[in-house]
């Protein structure tokens, strides 16, 4: 328990740590809230990822998201944080992003309590949350930098060039876990039509998704999808 407490601290220490650094880049280094929101969106993704090896109870886990909505609440009503919030739209996409990463850490660790003969579960998290802290960052980034084939969805402007990379990359992780870490015996059409079909749900998702809504609905699109396949294939 005194463990768990301290790598709970340890956590959220280095979240605190990541916002900071991202503070300091916007305001000191003049680096444009647009790129270190984005920071923080991958770096957060990353310490995301050590949930399954370091938290055993999902209350670790909600005790860091709800700490880190209700910190990035404040800051929207207070007009803090402004690497992440001085964006120019409105966007609820900081706060999804923790209930969304408490969702699917419930939906790993119900699979590894109720169905450990199908394994550790460990797709289940992994995949929609990198798919949401990589694909997402590159769709808009590239999308801001080379904006070919714009299109308008409830006011917000999205570029074709950014849904395919979004595809793309979606793609490239989906085939990469499958391979690595479903436990099943692979066949290789099978994992490309799994992961092509992931690929283009969570990029419709994306797409007609507006005001940072995303965040919360391409991972449930992932993990809907997810489901669908190894339900279908495996």
């Amino acid at each position: 328990m005194k463990e768990q407490l301290v790598i709970t601290a340890l956590l959220g220490l280095s979240f605190l740590l990541l916002f900071g650094a991202a503070e300091l880049l916007y305001h000191y280094a003049k680096i444009k809230a647009e790129i270190t929101r984005k920071m923080v969106h991958i770096g957060t993704g990353i310490l995301t990822l050590l949930f399954p090896l370091l938290l055993e109870s999902h209350w670790s886990v909600l005790l860091l998201c709800s700490s880190f909505a209700l910190i990035l609440f404040l800051s929207l009503r207070y007009n803090l944080l402004k690497s992440i919030n001085a964006i120019g739209r409105t966007s609820y996409g900081s706060i999804s992003y923790p209930v969304a990463v408490y969702v699917c850490f419930c939906v790993y660790a119900w699979h590894r309590e109720h169905q450990p003969e199908a394994g550790n579960g460990y797709i289940l998290f992994y995949l929609p949350i990198l798919i949401l802290a990589v694909c997402d960052p590159v769709a808009a980034l590239c999308g801001k930098r080379w904006p070919y084939g714009k299109y308008r969805v409830r006011q917000e402007t999205k570029t074709l060039l950014g849904s395919s990379l979004f595809m793309i990359s979606a793609f490239s992780i989906s085939f990469v876990l499958f391979i690595l870490l479903n436990n099943t015996q692979h066949d290789i059409l099978q994992t490309i039509i799994a992961s092509a079909l992931i690929a283009m749900t969570t990029t419709v998702t994306e797409a007609i998704c507006t005001k940072g809504t995303d965040n919360l609905f391409i991972p449930f699109t992932a993990l809907f999808s997810l489901y669908f396949t190894l339900f279908l294939f495996y």
